[in-house]
């Protein structure tokens, strides 16, 4: 259960974070998943080159995910749901 109340449901290997608008940034997304605890945190890993979307590399802790965007961090996968 996230930190906010909402069940992450898994999926195979991919745990489903359910969001509750249209889009989410990479930054927030992460936290939302409770994978990172601050925004620092969340720039410093992804401009580390830690953090894939969708089986790239992404750098940019504002790179905008919709649903169906898979997120791998310390080889989790998250789905934005």
């Amino acid at each position: 259960m996230n930190i906010d109340g909402t069940v992450l449901r898994e999926d195979g290997n991919v745990t489903d974070v359910p969001i509750r608008d249209d889009m989410i940034r990479l930054g927030q997304f992460l936290k939302l998943a409770s994978v990172i605890e601050t925004g620092g945190e969340a720039k410093l890993r992804i401009t580390a080159g830690e953090v894939t979307v969708n089986g790239e590399v992404e750098v940019r802790r504002g790179r905008q995910l919709h649903r169906g965007d898979v997120v791998v961090i310390d080889g989790e996968s998250l789905r934005v749901a």
